[in-house]
């Protein structure tokens, strides 16, 4: 367990348009001015966040909710606690010590902590929660198992759920994916994940409804390999962790002949990546979550493009709004319309890209947005 205070001397304000932004589904988590003054902080007000095992590293999830709330503990010009978790067994502890050092906000970076974080809010009807992608619904109901599922209600009134439609993004860079392939000739892509759970199969859902929409407008005939959407079924390395079984796992997928693969699931893209120099394939990369060719400059080279969700965004506003004491608890979901999900820029590889992908890639945006296509999966928010 790791815990670290960031004092931030820079005592600005709280950003209206942002506190709007995480009241529904409808305004973007967009960077913008802030005006106000920072007299509308609450008294004591003290934001904390919680990771993963994953850890403030990973180049991911983690690491952009961290970055979220450094910007708004900055903004504010309070002190920020962030706790870093190496196990399953550090939940529970982590939070318990954040609510002893007096913490009136707490953000829990994963569906991991679900269980937890809805026991801490529950003892601490008095702090308010976030949670990235998970509902914090683990009970009301029972499912055909006779095991305990959610009911649709958070099972904590004071926690406010952070999820994303990452399913809409994950389109756009399965039909780019498919559009390099295509023109390379080798029409073969892949994907892998780390745990089958939602915010995992939603991009490789995504992914590989993408391609096929590719092959339907091109008449093409892009092979994909990975992951079965029907069956809800795929290739996982059991973890998050970057190791033998994660490149063992990327290895298998390689071994298709693929020249795209897309590794959902923080730390394994470092697996794939390992495994794709060993193979000297030339074999190109899709990021997730942040973009990963700014969050690891030394894997730029091989990241085509990124599905990015925008935790971000998310965290620095749940931060802004918790921070003046009016909290609303209504989930947020980030789509491509309000700017909660998308595709990164393509980097040195723009100019490599077949001619008119951009403008393709922009009219799908479009069509998704306006409800035309309808692109959804299993594990949608």
């Amino acid at each position: 367990m790791t815990i670290s205070r960031t004092k931030k001397l820079v005592g600005v304000t709280v950003a209206a348009g942002m506190l709007i932004a995480l009241a529904g589904c409808g305004s973007a988590p967009e960077e913008t001015e802030s005006t106000g003054d920072a007299g509308n902080v609450v008294e004591g007000f003290t934001p904390c966040l919680v990771s993963d095992d994953g850890g403030f590293n990973d180049k991911s999830f983690n690491q952009s909710a961290l970055e979220g709330m450094e910007r708004a503990a900055d903004e504010l010009g309070v002190e920020a606690i962030e706790v870093e978790s190496s196990s399953a067994n550090d939940y529970a502890p982590n939070l318990e010590n954040l609510i002893a050092e007096g913490c009136t906000f707490i953000v829990s970076v994963g569906f991991k902590l679900s269980a937890d974080t809805v026991a801490s809010a529950l003892a601490n009807p008095d702090v308010d929660f976030a949670i990235i992608d998970d509902r914090a619904d683990n009970s009301g109901a029972t499912g055909d198992d006779g095991k305990e599922t959610g009911d649709g209600t958070t099972d904590a009134p004071n926690i406010k759920p952070l999820l994303f439609d990452t399913v809409q993004a994950a389109y756009l860079g399965g039909y780019a994916a498919a559009a390099w392939s295509a023109q390379a000739g080798v029409n073969k892509v892949g994907t892998f994940g780390g745990i089958p759970i939602p915010p995992v199969t939603i991009f490789m859902d995504g992914f590989i409804d993408g391609v096929e929409k590719y092959n339907e407008d091109k008449g093409a005939s892009v092979e994909t390999y990975g992951w079965d959407v029907d069956a809800q079924e795929g290739s996982m390395t059991g973890g998050f962790a970057a190791n033998d079984t994660a490149k063992q796992t990327a290895q298998g997928i390689l071994d298709q002949g693929v020249d795209v693969i897309l590794p959902v699931g923080g730390p394994i893209y470092q697996s794939a990546r390992d495994a794709i120099t060993d193979a000297g394939s030339g074999t190109v990369m899709l990021g997730v979550d942040s973009d990963l060719a700014a969050a690891d400059p030394s894997v730029a080279d091989m990241v085509l493009v990124s599905i990015m969700k925008r935790i971000d965004e998310a965290v620095y506003a749940a931060t802004m709004e918790a921070s003046t004491g009016d909290f609303d608890v209504t989930t947020y979901i980030g789509t491509l319309e309000n700017g909660g999900v998308g595709l990164s820029g393509f980097g040195s590889f723009e100019s490599q890209l077949p001619e008119g992908l951009l403008d393709e890639l922009a009219a799908l945006e479009e069509q998704i947005i306006s409800g035309e296509l309808e692109v959804t999966s299993p594990s949608s928010p």
